[in-house]
């Protein structure tokens, strides 16, 4: 057994040799070389030995004692370098590894001699299974983070938004009073314009379109009187003769220009008399509180002290609006209770204004119509009362005019005038209609000064009555 596992040939399948002289006993073999050869061992578990052969079991000499068996020779010293190689005989008589009985048991492997350690081969080196290749999965981007809104104003819909701030546009460039004035005139002036442009068909001025040119100048509210003297001044210089509607207009032009420049002059406060009592009347709805506002900010613009009173009280409106205008002019307002006589409110203002050393009072009045009796006949009472005051009280009294009323408003002023003894106009919202014309006919027929002129409300929207300006930007000259 010990043949088997030194890896000797076995004795059964040895033939039968010739006895050899025996040489000396040898000492016997050491345990380590056993011990070392343990590493050729097979695994521990190995298939059932087959069963022996017939004739190997006749062949085989019964075992003996290991003190029985013939002295082995001492083997030669095996140096480490370089490997000897093993006898032919050994390699040859080597029976097949598979016909080599493994032992049973196995005994516990010892640590390995240095010589048989360096001898044994080295186990062979099993390679790991191949890895799957990696995938390098990408991790995903961090989700980006909402802008965070800046400071301010924020919308919550479906997302929450920056509110965006409002663009201010820069302001535009401020126009002159004429360009102001002739933009509000502009719907009068085309109207007017292309009334005469179809009138002036032919090339010849002749009877028939002196006529009908007349006509259009009556239907422009521009007064009988204004009519008469533009078609008299193109019969005597063009009557006959090739004419365009920019000759027309040049003429009417200048004829308006005639009738209104004695109608326009400057508003003169007195103010040897303090106050200087203003009265305002006009009918509902013409711009009495407005008008009042932009005069008082143009007084107080010139150094003047200016006190206001609320003189409408039937109507809550007109008082708030007036004290919101005293507020902007700085000036204070006199005011009293909803339905209050207006009388009582006008000796109570001028008391207070002439206590104060106010150089104005501008007193509101109540838009009535110029066909109610009674109403008339309250505002009569008013001028009675500032008569009382000062006998020359009021010292002015304007009529706001609203151009949208055209040929009423001549009975309008000639009511007014009668009652209140109106002494100035002031023409408002020629910007809202095409009846601008209104005016030349109110100057031609009353000869009452034209002391302002509205076409906005700003403040600066109320402007002294020019009669070149307003001529020529009715007429649409340039």
């Amino acid at each position: 057994m010990f043949d088997k596992l030194l890896g000797k040939p076995d004795a059964k399948t040895q033939p039968p040799v010739e006895a050899k002289p025996e040489p000396p006993a040898a000492p016997a073999p050491e345990p380590a070389k056993v011990e070392a050869r343990a590493e050729f061992l097979p695994p521990s578990r190995q298939p059932e030995q087959p069963a022996a052969a017939p004739l190997r079991e006749e062949l085989a000499p019964e075992p003996q004692p290991l003190s029985d068996l013939p002295a082995v020779a001492p083997e030669p010293v095996i140096e480490p370098e370089p490997l000897p190689e093993a006898p032919a005989a050994l390699v040859e008589t080597t029976p097949p590894v598979a016909e080599i009985a493994p032992p049973i048991r196995v005994p516990e492997p010892t640590p390995a001699a240095p010589l048989d350690a360096a001898i044994a081969p080295e186990p062979p080196i099993v390679e790991p299974p191949p890895s799957p290749p990696s995938v390098e999965i990408a991790a995903p981007p961090p989700a980006a983070e909402p802008p965070k809104p800046a400071a301010g104003k924020v919308t919550v819909t479906k997302t929450v938004e920056q509110k965006a701030e409002p663009v201010i546009a820069a302001p535009a460039p401020k126009l002159s009073w004429f360009q102001r004035m002739r933009a509000g005139l502009s719907r009068s002036s085309q109207q007017l314009s292309s009334s005469i442009t179809g009138v002036f068909t032919k090339k010849k001025l002749d009877e028939e379109t002196l006529q009908d040119l007349e006509d259009v100048l009556i239907r422009a509210d521009l007064g009988v009187e204004t009519a008469l003297r533009v078609t008299d001044t193109l019969a005597a210089t063009r009557l006959g003769r090739d004419i365009s509607d920019a000759e027309v207009r040049a003429v009417m032009a200048t004829e308006i220009e005639k009738v209104l420049k004695p109608v326009a002059m400057p508003l003169e406060l007195d103010l040897s008399h303090k106050p200087h009592v203003i009265l305002v009347v006009g009918v509902n709805g013409t711009g009495k509180t407005t008008t009042i506002g932009k005069l008082a900010a143009k007084l107080r613009q010139g150094g003047l002290n200016v006190m206001l009173a609320a003189g409408d009280t039937f109507r809550a409106a007109a008082i708030e609006q007036l004290k919101i205008w005293g507020e902007r002019t700085g000036s204070p307002v006199v005011a009293t209770r909803l339905g209050a006589d207006a009388a009582g409110l006008a000796y109570d203002a001028f008391e207070q204004a002439k206590e104060a050393g106010s150089d104005v009072l501008i007193i509101d009045t109540a838009g009535r119509l110029q066909n109610k009796t009674e109403l008339m006949a309250e505002l009569e009472k008013i001028v009675r009362v500032l008569g009382k005051l000062d006998p020359d009280a009021p010292h002015t009294v304007l009529q706001t005019v609203d151009a949208t009323t055209g040929q009423n408003a001549l009975n309008q002023v000639e009511i007014f005038r009668n009652v209140a003894g109106v002494n100035g106009l002031v023409m408002t919202k020629l910007d809202g209609t095409a009846r601008g014309g209104i005016l030349v006919g109110i100057a031609a027929k009353h000869r009452l000064p034209v002391y302002f002129i509205g076409v906005g409300e700003q403040v600066d929207d109320l402007e002294p009555f020019s009669a070149n300006e307003f001529a020529r930007a009715i007429a649409g000259v340039a």
